[in-house]
């Protein structure tokens, strides 16, 4: 197959006008989105669809429309097996595209992108038959290769891959990049085989693949038998085809390589980073390397900025959430904390609330470890411990930068969270996060750090805890009927069942599963929100040292939602599933 992209659905400017003339979005949405693609990169399509501004079927219907070519809905499709394997599943999957009907000598094949003649070209040559080229989704696409090709065939993807001898198959290239002769004793003995390139395939196909199936980690875990692989997906650890475990350490090496990390040293955990571009725009991934029993377990946490949502509005927040939030982030001075346990979103609310608040007649400084998003207009330090620059020493430094409004990634101890508390008295807004179960229960964290209640009392302005909860694929969404009686086990008061219940019949939403959401019935998630306002009555029982469950009750008279009763209204509303609630706010039951 030829290497070029050929002509692209790259949207341009000027097909995004016409959407905005047709309708499908607002003038307004055109400009960030195009902001978003100078920043970012990427088509201009992509981030109209990951922003929320467009459904991905609406852009490719009105695209179908301008081009005059056919958009077939795979979801919709039933496709013929022994038609799908016309195409070999690499080529397929590496362009992302499947044949879904035959005809005489015609071979029908959806792709994201119809008019990349050179592939057509390619598949005309390769296959024999005149080949026309019609419009389907990404993510149809990708769950329809999956549905046809399946998990026996991806291995077998994965063994051709060792089969051969030269670069070049999968579209994802390293920004900044060491030598191979570096590479270690792992990768010098396969490069005299021959082989050091299809390891470098491998780990590149690894990564695609999960940036491609919207992951937001990558696992790679050796055990006694065999090397494991999983996607976390939605929250959620999804396993995946493996490679053969005699190539696990020689994945290890490749991908310290890729992060400049000590080929050599296998002893002691390392933490680094890498940059990666794939389908024009960079990625960045944490990679964390830690020594286990049978080897070097990897986990890759990957960050795309152009996923990033920095609207409030986007974030899941309730009417009433949402208004208190937005006043106290407005306040002058004071501490915000959003607590939550990793990978529940704190780090998106709080570049959001930043964004929010981001004009050129405020000062914003943050310090993070490390800094996940950089963000236009703000000041972003980076924690260095090797040279003495910690979450502490930073913001000390900061309050000499006449800042005013101050980010700290995370506060870990007594240093911190006092230093924290000195620069909201002398007249700064300052955010940060923690590590509790819920939003009463940071203030009693803080006591442990040794903080004198009235400290904590007159600084403290709000704490937020959340999670994230699966959405309900849109795709495959059913209505059901449940008891209403079953519903008081979650929690629910008999008043609210009352009022979601339409004639004496409470309905509820899942997904039944279908190709565009993996058989899952999810697809996204969405935030749930547990918001702590302190005022008066609240310091005063922080003054006095009251216990966390009178500071929750206090809370709860003063409107707090918990995170059970947030997660509860997504339900009533079908956004999320009654397995979604109870798994995620388990811990959250008086």
């Amino acid at each position: 197959m030829a290497g070029e992209k050929g002509l692209s659905i790259n949207i341009s400017k000027r097909i995004g006008e016409l959407l905005v003339s047709s309708g499908l979005i607002t003038a307004q949405q055109l400009n960030e989105a195009l902001e978003l693609q100078r920043i970012g990169g990427g088509k201009l399509g992509q981030v109209l669809i990951h922003k929320g501004f467009i459904k991905e079927y609406g852009l490719l219907d009105f695209l179908s429309k301008q081009f005059g070519i056919e958009f077939v809905d795979l979801a919709a499709k039933e496709l013929d097996g022994e038609v799908v394997k016309i195409i070999p599943e690499n080529i397929a999957r590496r362009y992302n595209l499947i044949a879904v009907d035959k005809s005489d000598n015609r071979l029908k094949v959806a792709m994201e992108d119809p008019l990349n003649i050179v592939v057509l070209d390619d598949l005309k040559m390769m296959t024999g038959y005149d080949v026309k080229a019609v419009f389907g989704t990404e993510t149809g696409i990708m769950a329809a290769l999956d549905k046809h090709y399946g998990e026996k065939s991806s291995k077998q993807a994965l063994d051709d891959i060792l089969k051969l001898t030269a670069g070049g198959t999968t579209d994802l290239a390293l920004v900044k990049d060491e030598d191979l002769k570096n590479a270690g004793e792992d990768l010098i003995s396969l490069e005299q085989k021959g082989e050091a390139a299809p390891i470098i395939q491998m780990v590149n196909l690894i990564i695609s693949s999960a940036i491609r199936a919207h992951a937001s980690d990558i696992h790679i875990e050796p055990s006694y038998k065999d090397t494991k692989v999983r996607f976390r997906i939605d929250g959620v650890l999804h396993l995946q085809p493996s490679p053969p475990k005699k190539f696990h350490n020689a994945i290890v090496s490749r991908i310290k390589i890729m992060a400049n990390l000590d080929i050599s040293e296998r002893r002691v955990p390392q933490d680094g980073r890498a940059k990666l571009k794939i389908d024009g725009h960079e990625i960045d991934l944490r990679i964390s390397i830690l020594p286990c029993g049978p080897g070097e377990k990897i986990v890759m946490r990957i960050l795309d900025s152009s996923g990033l949502k920095l609207k409030l509005e986007d974030l899941g927040f309730e009417p009433e959430n949402l208004a208190i939030f937005t006043k106290c982030i407005k306040a002058p001075h004071g501490i915000i904390l959003i607590t939550g346990p990793t990978g529940s979103g704190k780090s998106t609310t709080l570049y959001s609330a930043l964004a929010t608040m981001n004009d050129p007649d405020v000062n914003i400084v943050t310090i993070e470890d490390p800094i996940e998003y950089q963000l236009e207009g703000i000041n972003q330090v980076g924690v260095n411990a090797d040279v003495g620059l910690t979450f502490a020493s930073g913001l000390r430094s900061f309050l000499r930068q006449d800042p005013d409004i101050i980010m700290v990634g995370e506060i870990r101890d007594f240093e911190t969270m006092s230093t924290a508390i000195n620069a909201a008295m002398t007249g700064h807004l300052v955010f940060s996060t923690l590590h509790t179960n819920d939003a009463p229960g940071a203030i009693t964290r803080i006591g442990m750090m040794g903080v004198e209640p009235f400290l904590t009392s007159s600084t403290l302005l709000m704490i937020v805890a959340q999670r994230l909860v699966r959405s309900i694929c849109k795709n495959c969404k059913e209505t059901y009927e449940v008891k209403p009686e079953l519903m008081l086990g979650l929690g629910v008061s008999k008043t609210l069942i009352e009022n979601n219940a339409k004639n004496g019949k409470l309905m509820l939403s899942r997904g039944k599963g279908c190709d565009a959401c993996a058989q899952t019935g999810y697809k996204g998630r969405m935030g749930i929100h547990e918001i702590l306002e302190v005022n008066d009555v609240l310091r005063g029982l922080i003054i006095e040292k009251a216990h966390v469950s009178k500071l929750k009750e206090a809370a709860r008279r003063n409107g707090m939602l918990t995170l059970r009763e947030s997660a509860v209204r997504k339900l009533f509303t079908g956004a999320t599933t009654v397995e979604e609630v109870i798994r995620v706010t388990a811990s959250d039951v008086d």
